[in-house]
């Protein structure tokens, strides 16, 4: 008797154990399923400068984004962001911070387009694909390795179509933009920082698009406002005082400092009719606001949305092993180039 007690005993404490073993394997399986499913991409995006309009809004667009990827597929999207404030050396340490930290993917908007060699070696040693955007590094240290790429648009298209917007103006409304009546054209141009490809692209080519066409033109003045909205104020007040009304028109190689241009005029006491015509460049949120009030005359698009778009699509595809160009258009191994527009106030009523 007492062994045919012990033999049930044992036969349901095994087939207890079997039970529990199972709920075990089950229950490890769909916590261990759930971890393997979630992937995470952990992106680093570096920027010279928050406080510049148009980066700022590049990362707005790439935060939205990611979230929206969140939503639709089955992944998590990690956004770690740093402010430059202008100091390569600043970038640099925050360069080495992501790679500690185990980022998949950098993404830079360079403060020293000349110091890109150091940061494209220290990410090939930690092989992290590495992007560069709005600010294009020279063609010699894109070539250094293979997943090294840059997403912008070309700078001397920016110039001539920004150019082109004021030669229209010239061509049909001369009585209003050549106030001495000469048949020059008198500009002032604020440039962007020293030195970089978009001031010197933008600077020249907006000029070559009216003299290509006969438009005799005479610069004024000509300055770097380092793309600040207050440096291009304090420099336009200064050329409105000793210009006067001489000035018919202001290029500014991106819109904070045609928006600079703008509160000077209008702390000067004139009016969106009084003063010299006003171009810029980005198409940011401010700026189109500006045209619409109808004190900046034009400004080129530089496709924030779509530049956020293509960094997030590459580094999802990269991040995974996949072939970038399934991502985006490349050319040339490295460079994905987004096309400029023309903005200006017909364009604002239409979408409207």
């Amino acid at each position: 008797m007492n062994r045919t007690i012990k033999s049930c005993f044992s036969r349901l404490c095994i087939k207890g154990l079997a039970v529990l073993l199972l709920l075990a394997i089950l229950l490890g399986g769909c916590t261990g399923g759930s971890e393997r499913e979630e992937s995470v991409l952990r992106l680093g995006i570096a920027v010279y400068q928050q406080e510049d309009t148009f980066i700022s809004t590049v990362v707005q667009h790439m935060e939205r984004l990611a979230r929206e990827e969140e939503l639709e597929k089955d992944i998590k999207i990690s956004l770690t962001i740093t402010d430059g404030r202008s100091n390569q050396t600043v970038q640099l340490e925050q360069m080495d911070r992501f790679l500690d930290q185990g980022c998949d993917v950098i993404c830079v908007n360079i403060v020293d387009r000349t110091a890109a060699a150091v940061l494209i070696d220290k990410a090939e040693e930690a092989a992290v694909p590495l992007i560069f955007f709005n600010r294009q590094p020279v063609e010699e240290d894109m070539e250094r390795w293979e997943q090294v790429y840059y997403v912008g648009a070309k700078a001397a298209e920016s110039g001539r179509l920004q150019g082109q917007i004021v030669r229209d103006l010239w061509q049909n409304e001369r009585g209003q933009v050549d106030r001495n009546g000469n048949d020059v054209l008198e500009y002032v141009m604020l440039e962007g920082e020293p030195g970089h490809q978009d001031t010197l692209l933008r600077t020249k080519y907006a000029i070559d698009a009216l003299t290509s066409v006969g438009i005799r033109v005479r610069k004024l003045a000509s300055e770097s406002a380092n793309w600040n909205r207050a440096q291009a104020a304090q420099k336009m007040s200064l050329w409105l005082e000793e210009q006067g009304g001489d000035i018919e028109a202001v290029f500014a190689n991106n819109d904070d400092m045609a928006l600079g241009a703008i509160d000077a005029c209008l702390s000067a006491g004139l009016s969106a009719e009084s003063m010299p015509l006003v171009v810029g460049v980005d198409a940011t949120p401010p700026a189109l606001e500006a045209i619409r009030a109808g004190t900046l005359k034009g400004t080129v698009l530089n496709d924030s949305e779509g530049m956020a778009k293509t960094m997030i699509d590459l580094s999802l595809a990269l991040s995974r092993g996949e072939d970038p160009a399934s991502a985006a258009k490349l050319e040339e191994g490295h460079y994905i180039w987004l096309p400029y527009r023309r903005i200006e106030a017909k364009d604002l009523s239409r979408e409207e």
